[in-house]
């Protein structure tokens, strides 16, 4: 395939702009990780994509070309949380702090990092990961050496600057066969869409309306199950759980961060307890969050 067919369906204008099919994006997206496009190829692409808005179609098609990448490590029970690789910009990380609660569960918690990519410039999973002492169950694998094709456009990325399709498609990779993903999503108009996208490669997705797009539960938000073609919304308010914790309205530094994970307030600390009650609620290992709740305490 010519590289430039593809731009040009993305690139040409809205009334010739079309939507790739699923083998065309497949082949697009190999050529992009075999660097057999130029870098102003790649990133022209990458705008143009984003611009014409990208189809249902088209991420299934580079989902399942990833997963014929990704160099596979099973855990058993494990659950995977999907981060946004751009970062955290104005809050702590709790996922380290939550699987300190499960570590009385069988429960495994699965996470992914790479280099920052654009846009926000927060702090990343991987440097999260790198600078605090990490519990036995929690597993954080590196995109570098489970996927290093796509690691290897990190320059590009952010030579662009720009959010582009793979900031949507990188957020799951099922590295560890996890039989359960858990996903952000910041507007109720995505979940059909991630839903769509993301379902087929799990048992069970959980879509979670949580702080700054990531999984975390920091204030009252919605969720969503999808299990096969079914999706349930549902509703969590820490507030129930006595939980009154403020947000930060203000970037904190990467330091700033590490510091909040290794010497969390009381306050931190529920939330995170909140967070593990919730994910073995979804992962059937308590009959209600309520349980799970009393159970970590």
């Amino acid at each position: 395939m010519d590289f430039h067919k593809a731009i040009k369906a993305v690139g040409v204008g809205k009334k010739h702009n079309r939507e790739l099919t699923y083998v065309e994006m497949q082949e697009t997206m190999r050529m992009m990780l075999e660097k057999q496009a130029y870098p102003e190829q790649i990133a022209a692409f990458l705008l143009g994509w984003r611009v014409r808005e990208e189809s249902v179609t088209e991420f299934r098609a580079v989902l399942d070309l990833f997963e014929s990448y990704v160099l596979k490590v099973p855990v058993e029970n494990a659950l995977e949380l999907g981060y946004p690789y751009d970062g955290k910009v104005d809050n702590p990380y709790l996922f380290p702090l939550v699987a300190r609660f499960l570590k009385k569960s069988d429960l495994q918690l699965v996470v992914t990092g790479d280099h920052l990519q654009p846009s926000k410039s927060g702090t990343t999973v991987k440097e999260i990961c790198e600078a605090v002492s990490l519990p036995t169950n929690l597993h954080f694998f590196d995109r570098a050496r489970f996927f290093p094709q796509l690691s290897a456009l990190t320059e590009i990325r952010n030579r662009l600057g720009l959010r582009t399709g793979l900031n949507t498609a990188e957020k799951l990779h099922n590295i560890a066969n996890a039989s359960c993903g858990v996903i952000g999503v910041f507007h109720k108009p995505f979940v059909q869409k991630y839903a769509d996208i993301f379902a087929h490669h799990y048992d069970r997705l959980v879509i979670v309306q949580g702080n700054e797009g990531t999984p975390e539960i920091y204030s009252k938000c919605k969720y969503w199950v999808c299990e096969g073609a079914e999706i349930t919304e549902h509703y969590i308010n820490p507030a129930d759980f006595g939980i009154n914790y403020e947000k930060s309205r203000k970037r904190i530094s990467k330091e700033k961060s590490i510091e909040m994970v290794e010497n969390p307030s009381d306050a931190l600390l529920q939330l995170a307890r909140l967070n593990a009650a919730f994910y073995l609620y979804i992962m059937n290992e308590v009959s209600s969050l309520q349980e799970g709740w009393e159970l970590l305490n």
